[in-house]
């Protein structure tokens, strides 16, 4: 039973356990029900058995009873006695209680008594204590003044500032109000205020132009024009959210306050400014809403190490202040030290109460000092490039100035001249509208962007700044804090948050910095350009006003606030400066600015040339310098950065520079076109055929400047891709315009002329675009020449077809032919200038077509417009050909009328032969210097076919014949023969055997009848059937001809 197993049964009468186990279950039931035991005994048959059963577990039961008894019987005795002992201390202590009390009621009367008396001394007590605690404050206030001038100048402003507030919340508590003796140290206080404002706008405007001590001017006035300033993104503590810039992010936090609410100031001279009894407790006046929470910066990679080490470091100008919320910030920020120092300078003028006095100051110096800024930089960069011409006169073009020359760098000619003497770059820079300083990629327009890139970079670091500022500025007011109230003041209640962002801060705002240093660049680049007063769209005083008084808001919307331009400034421009702190202004600056405004930058000592052509260089650094200011503005300010120099430069560009240029260019392009030795072939030019422009190519004149002048302008569109679209399609006018004059020029030699009527035919341009010959003409660029890949029967046969066509001319009259040389020489000489043009254009076009700033016109490409231009030299080639082909007809026709029937052997060819190859050498040499060699051949290539034709096909005009008339035809084959083979690009082997076709041809004539059968047999396919029949038509002295031999001979070849 698993009640009883926990019983303290001894060992020796386990049997206990066992008997206990076999006792029923029934007997331990909580409700025991005693009638089923009876009823089972009296029903039993052996009634004694069972009673004496229930016995001996009655035993079983009472000998465990007795066991536990024995175990636990000692430990009863003791708890009873504990609980008599605790019912008597129970008693004891009630009775105690009862005492106490009625002699707590007896002292309670005794103090009754004596209560006034007491609360008297106590009355008395605190009020020395507070006497005591203001003649220790008295005491302390009184070495402030002293104090606050020696933190000034240990430049220890924050401290100098909370010192100066907390003063002078002090002299307004309550018993201090109507000492006399703190009168003086009241006045000296106000005065500390006005020089700390003072010292406090100096070093600002110091650190704004990184001239300060902690400014960030070290590390990136000398970095390349391309890296991009360092990125900072401060983190405010405010309550609404803000729009900031890309550069600036803005996140939300919460003001922490002190846990015990006090703010304990710096000690002076060693001794503790606080009481002996108690503390100099300000903080219920002083607030802490408008303090910067956090502020975080991330650098350069070079920088990182050093902002993180010193990150959780007190600065060395807060290291006297006094710990508070904006110190804490401070130190958990990730910023550098230059941003850092721009806020604790920011905060100053906040607890100085003295924001738009310190903004209109701000205001009133930004120009001149952005002025003097660029001169000094501009004189400084001129001492350099002067001290490195005098280190070393020889590399002094190539020292100091620094260009990325752009892909089209390759037009710059070579100084040297050519071999046969006449000055490449003398004869091209005549018809271009710029010296080779003003050139894309001239000395002029790298020392230009070079400037620009220092300067803009400079101007991007202190925009930088004034961004920093103005933000911070921007958010005290978002946060309601009365920036021009000192903090030691009692701020109005009223303050209306609505009020003009600009007034608060005393028109100082990112706008107005933005605003004033584009213009002063502006100025600049107006110096570079040359540029004068008509060029501008406004006044620029007015407008630079306006700019300055805008201030951006979310619910203005008015569309005259969006077309804001910029113009150029001649005279100096006023600023328009908030009533608040105009009186200061006038005590410390004048109204207007320095003189120095309306003098010049000093550009002109670094650059060797300025003029409008310098908008080029101007573009690029501008563009950078834009989206560098652009990564930096708030959104609120984007139509600013958009309106802003990228602007100017881009209207002047598209106003005034394209328009200039575009009429300069169109003269060159008229003068290069129109010049009498434009279209000239050179004369007496002994040097050979060479590839290269500047070993002696001998390209037409007037097609080297277009390409110069192609390629220039092009220059500047690499300059400047946004324009690169406006500046293709000039180009494409001008080549259009000198393709026309080209073609004109062209007509002039072939007009009227068989040659360029016949490769107008449809039968014949097809003929030869299947010739083979055709493989040695340029590549068109929209349709190649097919080059034939057929097989020598199939060749042989184009070129009898085409020879057939051309024979069906005769008679070749002489007036139909080009007789003057010169035009022949033009036409060769045409063919490859315009070889060369077509692809200085197509690359051109690519490079073109790869910009990713070119927008594809549905027009024609500069790619249609270097197929046009092969196109017109393959014609002038194809003129070529034929024209030598024609003329050999012409010259060959003369056999049909002639008799060869010789008394004698004559020692020379005939005359139209003479004639013939006397006209083939000369023209070969002349049009030598002209044509590549494969040109060459394709002109005169064409010569052997029709002259081998012509003469096989003269003998079946001829009647007769004798065996000197043979001599004398094949002397005729033998002299041209050798004409064809003086010309170097062509084959001499393969014209030796067409012409010894013709030789072997006529020497038929002297073999008798039967031995021209056997050959013919022998030699069924060297000639055809006609030429076979024309040998047995002719009569040949000597030679009998049977009636029947052209039937055998027609029977031999049908088999």
């Amino acid at each position: 039973m698993g009640i009883f197993d926990g019983l303290p049964v001894p060992p020796d009468k386990a049997y206990l356990r066992e008997e206990l186990s076999r006792i029923d279950e029934s007997w331990t039931a909580a409700r025991f029900d005693s009638l089923p035991h009876v009823v089972h005994i009296l029903t039993s048959k052996d009634r004694e058995a069972e009673a004496q059963v229930l016995k001996e577990q009655s035993d079983v039961v009472e000998d465990v009873v007795d066991e536990v008894v024995q175990s636990y019987h000692s430990g009863f005795n003791k708890a009873i006695q504990n609980y008599s002992q605790i019912l008597r201390l129970f008693s004891e202590s009630a009775e105690s209680i009862a005492t106490l009390k009625i002699d707590l009621a007896e002292a309670k009367k005794c103090l009754g008594n004596q209560n006034k008396q007491l609360h008297q001394l106590w009355y008395r007590s605190v009020t020395l204590r507070h006497i005591i605690s203001l003649l220790d404050q008295i005491e302390g206030i009184a070495k402030v003044p002293a104090h606050i001038e020696k933190l000034i100048a240990e430049k220890q402003f924050y401290a100098a500032v909370q010192l100066h507030a907390h003063s002078s919340l002090m002299l307004e508590r309550e018993g201090l109000q109507t000492v006399g003796a703190l009168q003086d140290v009241r006045s000296e206080l106000t005065k500390l205020r006005g020089v700390l404002f003072y010292k406090v706008v100096e070093d600002l405007h110091a650190h704004l132009y990184n001239k300060g001590e902690h400014g960030s001017v070290a590390s990136s006035m000398h970095e390349r024009y391309d890296e991009l300033p360092t990125t900072v993104a401060v983190t405010f503590t405010m309550s609404n959210s803000q729009s900031l810039s890309r550069r600036t992010k803005l996140m939300k936090g919460d003001n922490h306050s002190f846990a015990d609410g006090s703010y304990r100031p710096s000690s002076i001279d060693g001794s503790s400014f606080d009481g002996h009894d108690g503390d100099l407790d300000i903080s219920d006046e002083v607030s802490s809403d408008g303090h910067i929470a956090s502020m975080r910066a991330s650098g350069g990679d070079g920088n990182m190490k050093d902002i993180k080490i010193a990150s959780r470091q007190i600065p060395s100008w807060l290291s006297n202040s006094t710990p508070d919320e904006f110190i804490e910030t401070i130190k958990k920020s990730d910023a550098p030290l230059h941003v850092k120092y721009l806020q604790t300078m920011v905060e100053c003028l906040c607890m100085l109460g003295k924001v738009a006095a310190a903004g209109a100051i701000m205001c009133q110096r930004l120009r001149p000092t952005i002025h003097d800024i660029i001169t000094s930089k501009i004189k400084a960069h001129s001492e350099l490039v002067n001290s490195s011409r005098s280190c070393n006169d020889q590399n002094a073009h190539t020292r100091g100035l620094h260009f990325v020359k752009g892909q089209l760098g390759s037009y710059q000619l070579s100084k040297h001249k050519r071999q046969n003497g006449i000055s490449l770059s003398g004869t091209l820079l005549a018809v271009s509208p710029v010296s080779p300083v003003m050139a894309p990629t001239g000395k002029a327009q790298a020392a230009a962007k070079e400037l620009l890139d220092s300067i803009l970079d400079i101007v991007v670091q202190i925009f930088e700044n004034h961004v920093i500022v103005g933000e911070l500025l921007e958010l005290k007011t978002a946060q309601n804090v009365d920036m021009n109230t000192p903090r030691s003041l009692t701020t109005d209640a009223n303050w209306s948050p609505d009020s003009e962002a600009s007034q608060v801060t005393g028109g100082y705002s990112i706008g107005f910095s933005l605003t004033v240093l584009q213009s002063e660049c502006q100025q600049l680049i107006c110096e570079i350009l040359r540029a004068t007063p008509e060029a501008a769209s406004a006044d620029a005083s007015v407008q630079t006003a306006r700019l300055a008084s805008k201030v951006p808001s979310k619910g203005k919307k008015d569309g005259s606030e969006d077309g804001l331009t910029f113009a150029f400034r001649f005279t100096d421009a006023t600023i328009s400066i908030p009533n608040q702190g105009v009186d200061l202004i006038r005590q410390g600056w004048n109204r207007k600015g320095p003189n120095v405004l309306q003098e010049g930058y000093g550009s002109a000592a670094v650059l060797p040339e300025q003029g409008i052509y310098l908008a080029a260089s101007v573009y690029r650094p501008v563009l950078q310098f834009t989206d560098k200011v652009a990564s930096m503005l708030p959104k609120k300010y984007f139509q600013l950065g958009n309106d802003g120099l990228l602007a100017f430069v881009e209207n002047f560009v598209k106003d005034h520079f394209l328009p200039t240029m575009f009429v300069d260019y169109r003269k060159g392009v008229q003068q290069a076109i129109s010049s009498p030795a434009a279209f000239r072939p050179r004369a007496h030019t002994v040097a050979p055929y060479t590839p290269s422009i500047e070993k002696g190519r001998p390209v037409l004149q007037g097609l080297l400047a277009i390409d110069f002048l192609a390629k220039e302008v092009l220059g500047w569109a690499q300059a400047m891709p946004k324009f690169a679209g406006d500046l293709v399609k000039f180009v494409q006018t001008f080549l259009e315009r000198t393709y026309e004059r080209c073609r004109t020029s062209y007509m002039e030699a072939v007009l009227e002329k068989q040659s360029y009527m016949l490769i107008g035919r449809h039968d014949i341009e097809k003929l030869m675009r299947f010739d083979p010959a055709s493989a040695y003409l340029p590549n068109s660029v929209s349709a190649s020449n097919m080059v034939s890949s057929a097989s020598d029967a199939e060749s042989l046969e184009i070129e009898s077809e085409l020879s057939e066509l051309l024979f069906n001319l005769r008679p070749i009259k002489q007036e139909n032919l080009i007789h003057d040389d010169n035009k022949l020489i033009l036409l060769a000489s045409l063919s490859d200038s315009l070889e060369y043009v077509a692809d200085s254009i197509e690359r051109l076009g690519q490079r073109t077509s790869r910009s990713p700033n070119q927008v594809a016109d549905k027009g024609k490409t500069l790619a249609s417009f270097a197929d046009d231009y092969r196109k017109l030299a393959i014609d002038c080639l194809k003129v070529l050909r034929v024209e030598m082909q024609l003329v050999t007809i012409f010259h060959m026709q003369e056999m049909t009328n002639r008799v060869y029937l010789e008394d004698q052997d004559a020692e020379e060819p005939d005359e139209f032969i003479i004639s013939l190859t006397a006209q083939i050498t000369r023209r070969d040499e002349e049009m030598a210097p002209f044509v590549a060699g494969v040109k060459q051949n394709y002109i005169f290539g064409g010569i052997c076919s029709i002259a081998a034709s012509a003469s096989i096909k003269a003998l079946a005009d001829m009647k007769s014949i004798n065996l000197f008339g043979v001599q004398q035809i094949c002397r005729n084959s033998i002299a041209l023969e050798q004409a064809l083979a003086a010309i170097p690009s062509i084959d001499g082997e393969a014209v030796q055997q067409r012409l010894d076709h013709v030789r072997t041809y006529y020497e038929l004539l002297n073999m008798p009848y039967e031995a021209l059968v056997a050959f013919i047999t022998e030699h069924e396919g060297l000639f055809t059937a006609a030429e076979y029949t024309n040998l047995l038509k002719v009569s040949v002295s000597g030679r009998e001809i049977p009636p029947d031999a052209q039937d055998r001979v027609s029977d031999i070849l049908s088999h």
